[in-house]
């Protein structure tokens, strides 16, 4: 039994997906869509980069994206591998959007502008340099919670990601993650500031939020039977308007990966097939659970050995 996973930010690499994009028309014309639904040269940015321009979030969401639903649609079209017979769907905050549309709930170009919009309003919710994320390695959650609780009144950080055992990721503003890591060395706990611009999955979206909702509300969701688990409650969603509200609630919610890969495991789940960039989502699994069979799918050897 198997579930299709979809990696979010920081998996993109300039010249992501060119393979697929220089042997496949279907990978050429869903690009060529993506630049004509958005009115920008995202294939341009995706194949030449520079860095700088993919890697801004209101860049980097549509072109991770992108390159997930066409290679997802590649393996199901041009290899004839049913992946719709997935147990579950799922993706890591981004990636949510990758499964959702993959499995069939939006269609492509309302996915792609959602995303753009989303990349934008977590982008701009906080000033530029105001607040960002620190990585802590080795230790669990319910000892960084208990930190975080005795801590309260001196500063206010949130996890954002619980990634693997032994991974989590925190958000809030410099001046408070500065205070947090000299706790976090006080208790021999490794910590590392992330490279991004703005610290995603906690209160200070609350900005984001609101543009989301509405933007959300708006868009027409296709009814499927294939199943997502969700980043924030980490189990089944159950319907579309509980679809609707869980996005929304993501984007100030922590992300549940750990749990989700536990549930998922627990309810028979033995392979996970990571479609996108890069190998993230893999390299996590591995350090949740060691028995079960992980795929990646970056090239074409990739799709041919791929056994569901």
């Amino acid at each position: 039994m198997f579930s299709v996973i979809f990696p979010g930010q920081g998996s993109q690499i300039v010249g992501m997906g060119k393979e697929f994009y220089t042997k496949f028309d279907l990978v050429k014309n869903l690009f060529k869509e993506a630049d004509e639904v958005l009115n920008l040269p995202l294939s341009k940015i995706i194949l030449e980069g520079p860095d700088e321009k993919l890697n801004l979030t209101t860049n980097t969401q549509p072109a991770i994206y992108l390159i997930s639903f066409a290679i997802f649609n590649l393996v199901k079209k041009e290899f004839n591998i049913d992946l719709d017979k997935a147990k579950y769907f799922a993706g890591h905050s981004l990636g949510e959007y990758s499964a959702l549309s993959s499995a069939g709930y939006l269609n492509f170009s309302d996915t792609i502008k959602l995303l753009r919009i989303r990349g934008d309003a977590m982008q701009n919710s906080v000033p530029k340099g105001k607040g960002g994320m620190i990585a802590v390695l080795g230790t669990t959650v319910e000892t960084i919670e208990k930190i975080l609780l005795e801590n309260q009144k001196s500063f206010f950080v949130e996890i954002a990601n619980d990634n693997s055992l032994g991974q989590i990721v925190l958000s809030g503003l410099i001046e408070d993650l500065e205070k947090l890591s000299k706790v976090l060395k006080k208790n021999n706990i490794k910590n590392i500031r992330l490279p991004v611009s703005a610290p995603f999955h906690c209160k200070l979206m609350n900005k984001a939020t609101e543009i989301m909702k509405k933007e959300i509300e708006n868009v027409n969701f296709i009814d499927s039977n294939n199943k997502l688990i969700s980043n924030v409650t980490a189990t089944e969603i159950l319907d579309k308007e509980e679809l609707k509200k869980l996005l929304v609630d993501q984007i100030e919610n922590r992300v549940r990966w750990r749990e989700s890969i536990i549930n998922m495991v627990n309810k028979g789940v033995n392979q996970f097939i990571e479609i996108g960039p890069g190998k993230v989502l893999s390299g996590l699994i591995k350090r949740i659970n060691k028995d079960v069979k992980i795929n990646t799918i970056n090239d074409e050897n990739d799709i041919k050995d791929l056994k569901i």
